[in-house]
């Protein structure tokens, strides 16, 4: 497969996602500030909404690969599966009965393990329970352990430890699957301390929005630092991606939006989701933008009045569309449910949470034909692609969207046709 996303819209031919497994069912509520989540989730249900979910992107996506299948595939070499055991034995400190258990496993198994994590035995009625390997329940948000821009994929380097193994399985998966031989992997994780410290680069798919071949958006957020911002510089510098300018969009550090695609997204060539207070000059939370260009050795960050003018001088001269609409509270609401997470199957064709009411109405005011899932999963609706329409499909996701993420989050495009 070659691997192909020159910018955020161009039509979805091959995507990544996960099925949110038995890592959600594991949780109890005091390891939800470990774990990185708000809320327990109803496994059942959210993985019939991801089912859901993935049944909409097929609607326009050629392949929706399964994260976990690429992972069972590399573990049938047993060298491969071998190495993996003994990397994470050494960086998890494992204890030699249960590295020999992992070696035993059967691919399939092993590779759901590594997701789900393993309970100890140990384990109290009533108390915290322990594991001799913690479980990855963000993995569903497959945005973030990688980053393809143009043909080459960055392996992240998350910013939490709950978060790293997320970014070391997918380096064993592009490194060794036979999809991805040959092409150009940048590894943030490479060198880096095994635990995150302060001051170490730090880089999360959600804070990377891909303009162009030449143009990339990078958020400076709580995920995302100045030294990770500054190393994706210097890599792309070195690299045949093809990036000249990057703009980047320091947010005040905050749960609410804690990567770029939380408040801006591209819907079509001509318009973008905002919440407005982070985005909008002038807002009471306004980011501060800077400009990278890297046709130079020093990395220097100039400073633009805001996002939207910066991207005007760069050729993308983009309408607006407020998520929540025009009022403040429900604004900010939405902005909570993921309402600016828009993740766009072709330009103009978007997928939405559908309890981001006032979002979809400021949608349909900029033209774009409102969808429920249950009517074009009934065949009740027809998306008519072939022509200028706009839709935005809204997805059910009551119980997703409790993990604060939305449908960008939740998908790592491998391959999208170039505008």
């Amino acid at each position: 497969m070659r691997l192909n996303v020159t910018s955020e819209i161009g039509r979805l031919k091959s995507v990544l996602v996960h099925l949110p497994g038995r890592e959600i069912d594991l949780m109890v509520p005091p390891m939800m500030g470990q774990l990185l989540f708000d809320d327990i989730l109803y496994g059942q249900v959210a993985r019939e909404e991801h089912r859901r979910f993935q049944q909409l992107i097929r609607f326009i996506a050629e392949e929706v690969i399964e994260f976990q299948d690429l992972l069972e595939d590399i573990f049938a070499d047993e060298r491969i599966k071998n190495r993996v055991v003994s990397d994470l034995a050494g960086r998890n400190k494992l204890g030699k009965k249960l590295v020999r258990w992992l070696t035993d496993q059967e691919p399939a198994a092993l590779a759901e393990v590594l997701i789900s994590g393993i309970p100890s035995e140990k384990d109290g009625m009533g108390e915290l329970p322990e594991f001799d390997l913690l479980p990855v329940p963000n993995l569903f948000f497959t945005r973030d352990p990688q980053i393809v821009i143009g043909d080459s994929v960055v392996i992240s380097s998350m910013a939490t430890q709950a978060r790293r193994r997320e970014s070391l399985l997918s380096k064993y998966v592009f490194e060794h699957h036979k999809l991805f031989r040959g092409q150009e992997i940048i590894d943030f994780m490479d060198g880096q301390p095994e635990r995150p410290v302060p001051k170490a680069p730090s880089l999360e798919g959600g804070d990377v929005l891909v303009a162009s071949r030449e143009v990339i958006l990078v958020g400076m957020t709580e995920r995302t630092n100045r030294a990770g911002v500054k190393q994706l510089a210097r890599a792309l510098q070195e690299s045949s991606s093809g990036v000249k300018t990057i703009l980047v969009v320091q947010m005040s550090r905050q749960r609410s939006f804690m990567h770029l695609d939380t408040v801006f997204t591209f819907t079509s060539p001509n318009e973008c989701l905002i919440y407005p207070p982070v985005i909008l000059p002038g807002g009471s939370q306004a980011a501060k933008v800077t400009r990278i260009d890297l046709d130079g050795k020093n990395l220097a960050f100039k400073e633009q009045k805001s996002l939207l003018l910066a991207l005007k001088k760069l050729g993308f001269d983009l309408d607006p569309i407020y998520c929540g609409g025009k009022r403040a509270v429900d604004q900010q609401r939405e902005q909570w449910t993921d309402g600016a997470n828009a993740f766009a199957l072709a330009p103009g064709v978007i997928l939405l949470y559908e309890r981001n009411v006032r979002t979809a109405e400021e949608l349909a005011k900029h033209g774009y034909h409102i969808v429920y899932e249950d009517d074009l999963l009934l065949g009740r609706v027809e998306l008519e692609t072939w022509t200028d329409k706009k839709y935005a499909l809204q997805i059910q996701g009551n119980e997703l969207s409790r993990a604060r993420g939305g449908p960008r989050c939740m998908t790592m495009p491998l391959f999208r046709e170039d505008l």
